[in-house]
């Protein structure tokens, strides 16, 4: 069995955002030779998500609109997180509700998707690098 590793950096310049990482994930997998196995991705800081779900640009504004109503980031007073200086708590629930990672079968060398389905990195506190992991694991 193959295992392989692989760091995605990323530095988004607004505050939260949606970027398409499917490519970036196939390109891991062809350099991992692994035809048949399984992809983890996961962003490896606790205020960004990996999650998978449509890439349309409508669908990504309802997401903004959705988290902000469920996690507003202000006024930051209202969470305790922000006492200890930070203004950043809305992002950590935020990424609590899209989730830290996606497992995605691989098959005949390609990422098995669903109709429609691509590979998201989401920052929730952005302006500064960060990055998400990907681990391959198969033949």
């Amino acid at each position: 069995m193959k295992s392989f590793r692989k760091e995605l950096w990323f530095e988004v310049p607004s505050r939260r955002g949606f970027v398409n990482i499917t490519d970036d994930v196939q390109n891991a997998v062809d350099e991992s030779g692994v035809c048949e196995g399984l992809c983890l991705v996961n962003a490896m800081h606790i205020t960004a998500s990996v999650f998978i779900n449509d890439n349309e640009r409508g669908l990504h504004h309802d997401y903004e609109r959705w988290l902000e109503q469920l996690a507003p980031h202000e006024p930051i007073a209202q969470y305790r997180h922000n006492d200890t200086g930070e203004d950043n708590a809305d992002a950590h629930l935020k990424r609590q509700i899209m989730g830290r990672s996606v497992t995605i079968a691989i098959t005949d060398g390609k990422l098995d998707f669903g109709p429609w389905e691509a590979v998201f990195y989401g920052e929730f506190d952005g302006r500064r690098r960060k990055r998400a992991l990907i681990k391959i694991i198969g033949e």
